[in-house]
């Protein structure tokens, strides 16, 4: 019986961390839909509603987990706490930006968004966290600015959302990379920074007499599993931020705004420009050329270097 190699061992929490990023962003692909059926309440009060219910959720999550201890240690630690302020902040941001671009329809801003993603990765993982980048991922970067500079002088009125969230979650992703907190408790902690504010936009905004959660039963049900539909995917994400190569994300993270961008035109009948083809293209080809260099260089670093036998165990 073969024992498992030590590549094996060493692969594993990648494997993993693949696992995850796929879990998390097949579910961020879909999440257009459930604001489609939300969209009677406004986005800052959904955004301040995804707080509060994903507290809930979370405090359960850490309890269960008997995670409390490690909420008190990293509180206790200046660094990690201003890291999980600003993640937490980033996270806002992003969170208010697509509600906002998915109900007035711009899904197509908020998909070019995360397409920019994969490529503001490279740029921050090189400059922040040392990581090598090849020829063929500078010229993947290159093409992609290029598709971005044929919307920015067609003067594409929602570009500005685009660049938003592209800039909100490659820079969350950052933090959550390089912060010494584990995923449920680094994302139990940045929530918990954000209620304060979330509760008190909700009491100065309701009016009395008005229903608590939303304008019908059904969407009050909806908004009450914001939580769930909120934390899956952040805790799924941060899993897989500490188990990959942050530029390695990119292969997984063109998944989402796939699917965003197959509900914009076939689902919502959003239009479909020149200016957006010519960008999707160049923003396609852009990701092609970098999964091609991910699997080029995954490749080299699996063969042997000259000098090195390959050890096999047996049992």
């Amino acid at each position: 019986m073969n024992a498992p190699s030590s590549q094996t061992r060493i692969d594993h929490p990648k494997r993993l961390g693949f696992l995850l990023g796929i879990g998390a962003y097949s579910c961020w692909g879909f999440l257009p839909i459930y604001f489609k059926l939300v969209k009677s309440v406004e986005p800052i009060a959904i955004v301040a509603q995804r707080v509060g219910w994903s507290v809930l959720v979370l405090a359960a999550l850490v309890s269960a987990a008997r995670g409390w201890p490690a909420v008190r240690t990293a509180l206790a630690n200046p660094r990690v706490r201003g890291l999980l302020a600003l993640s937490a902040l980033l996270i806002a941001v992003n969170w208010l930006f697509y509600v906002y671009a998915v109900n007035n329809g711009h899904i197509l801003a908020g998909s070019l968004g995360y397409y920019l993603n994969p490529l503001a990765n490279i740029l921050l993982g090189r400059f922040f966290l040392k990581e090598k980048v090849s020829r063929l991922q500078w010229v993947a970067v290159a093409i992609a600015a290029a598709g971005i500079a044929v919307l920015a002088a067609g003067a594409l009125g929602q570009l500005w959302i685009s660049l938003i969230l592209c800039a909100s979650f490659a820079s969350y992703g950052l933090v959550r990379k390089i912060v010494a907190a584990d995923a449920l408790t680094g994302l139990a902690i940045e929530t918990g920074f954000l209620l304060p504010a979330a509760l008190t936009y909700l009491l100065l905004t309701h009016a009395p007499g008005a229903p608590l959660l939303a304008p019908t039963s059904h969407v009050s049900l909806l908004i009450g599993l914001s939580g769930i539909i909120s934390t899956i995917p952040l805790l799924l994400f941060a899993g897989a931020a500490r188990r990959l190569p942050y530029s390695t994300l990119g292969m997984l993270q063109f998944l989402a705004p796939t699917l965003q961008f197959l509900l914009a035109v076939f689902l919502y009948g959003e239009p479909f420009t020149r200016a957006h083809a010519i960008a999707f293209a160049a923003i396609w080809t852009a990701l092609a050329l970098y999964v091609i260099a991910l699997v080029t260089a995954a490749r080299r670093d699996r063969l042997p270097k000259e000098g090195e036998a390959v050890m096999l165990g047996e049992c």
